[in-house]
């Protein structure tokens, strides 16, 4: 299996997995222009998409979804709240995700997971294909106890480091968005991030990407310096996704 990002961050989130005949796009936060130039410069033709996979209806996550799935024809999997929210199109074809049920899409099976977010009923996937499992964990508020179960022996993960503590507290939101941000249906800090790996282990993860990083409420050498000391000196396997470029294909062997 692989994957790769398209970018990820405040303005704009999509992430590709691939395996055999199959790939999938989780997300598209990007307008269709953009995205399918981002999409294209990792080699792939938006037209040989499987799927896409939607997590939940923040702009962030959804802005280019419904074009893309029209103009090229995708089946789009969402769970029955974000369909509420989003309200697609009829021409658009839409398979509807019971959070905890796996789904079988082409070679990659796919476990739809509740995590705790300000959105109508958020997921974020499991995606497993023969023996390697990777995580993709992003917009929650707080760890709960069915995350840290669900998440056990990950191959790779693509986690997010959204916030570091003092620079959001100092930093120049609003106070009620600072709150919302650091809450318990918002986004996971730095320190956050650590104590689910810690929590998790790392000895097993080929790759971990840092992701979802906040370009106001910190910086990649932030997350970077919060995450290592979970590798073990072997730095290599920690990539951080950025919003204005894609993460090149992350292989799990």
């Amino acid at each position: 299996m692989r994957f790769a990002s398209l970018g990820s961050g405040s303005h704009g989130n999509a992430t590709l997995a691939s395996r055999g005949e199959t790939t999938l796009l989780v997300d598209c936060g990007f307008g269709i222009r953009e995205a399918t130039r981002r999409l294209w410069s990792l080699g792939v033709d938006p037209a040989t998409l499987t799927a896409i996979l939607i997590t939940h209806e923040h702009i962030d996550h959804v802005r280019g979804v419904m074009s893309l799935a029209r103009r090229f024809a995708l089946p789009l999997y969402m769970t029955a709240g974000s369909w509420l929210a989003l309200q697609p199109d009829a021409d658009i074809r839409v398979e509807l995700v019971v959070p905890e049920r796996p789904v079988v899409i082409g070679d990659i099976e796919v476990t739809p997971v509740t995590v705790p977010h300000d959105a109508r009923e958020p997921v974020q996937y499991l995606l497993q294909s023969d023996r390697h499992r990777l995580g993709l964990l992003t917009d929650l508020g707080f760890v709960t106890p069915h995350v840290v179960k669900r998440y056990q022996r990950c191959d790779a993960l693509f986690i997010e480091c959204n916030h570091d503590a003092r620079m959001l507290a100092d930093g120049p939101y609003p106070m009620a968005l600072k709150r919302r941000v650091s809450g318990r249906l918002g986004h996971l800090s730095n320190v956050q991030a650590f104590d689910l790996l810690r929590e998790l282990g790392t000895d097993r993860m080929q790759r971990l990407v840092a992701s979802h990083l906040s370009e106001k409420n910190n910086r990649p050498e932030l997350a970077f310096d919060a995450l290592r000391p979970l590798l073990d000196g072997d730095d290599d396997r920690l990539a951080i996704a950025c919003q204005t470029q894609p993460l090149d294909w992350q292989v799990v062997v």
